[in-house]
């Protein structure tokens, strides 16, 4: 080195040209890196979702299994009563399994209309207090706490059909 100004400009940029290439590079390797893991999540994801459904089919295969041998059953002795006993026991099977797979049946019939659990398909007069349930159409379901299927359900008007029949104040909407 001579002291010339320029030269030390020249070797000055050299460490700063350096860095920058590194830095670059050290950038390009971490995006790859990332890459790599969004799609190693994403297959992650995929093969857990797969073995969830396995785990669920598993589940009811037995379920499948008895309903395939009662109506085998039935069409070779034409046994209606013995028919209806293994529909009873693969009855009782499925609610086996929804129960291990953490489901329960929502409560429906003789209690108070709730939004977050029921959804009413239609509403009569009844002796029943407004908003009781007096039928349901489908049964709803929930698991681990959470409504996977709200319960269809009539719903009572009261005696007078819900105009005056003792709850002024309360909305017809509940």
């Amino acid at each position: 080195m001579t002291g010339d100004p320029n030269e030390r400009q020249l070797s000055g940029e050299l460490p700063v040209r350096d860095e920058a290439s590194r830095l670059r590079a050290d950038l390009v390797r971490l995006a790859a890196d990332f890459d790599n893991y969004r799609k190693e999540v994403a297959r992650e994801r995929e093969a857990f979702a797969s073995r969830a459904v396995d785990e669920a089919l598993l589940a009811f295969l037995p379920v499948y299994d008895a309903l395939e041998r009662a109506l085998a059953a039935f069409r070779q002795d034409g046994d209606a009563q013995a028919l209806g006993d293994g529909l009873a026991r693969v009855f009782a099977l499925a609610e086996e399994v929804l129960r291990r797979l953490g489901c329960a049946p929502i409560p429906a019939v003789g209690r108070k209309f709730d939004p977050a659990y029921h959804e009413v398909l239609s509403a009569q007069v009844s002796d029943e207090e407004r908003y009781v349930i007096l039928e349901e159409f489908e049964r709803g379901w929930m698991r681990n706490g959470r409504v996977l299927r709200p319960a269809k359900v009539k719903v009572s008007l009261g005696r007078k059909g819900g105009d005056g029949d003792g709850d002024e104040g309360e909305s017809d909407r509940h």
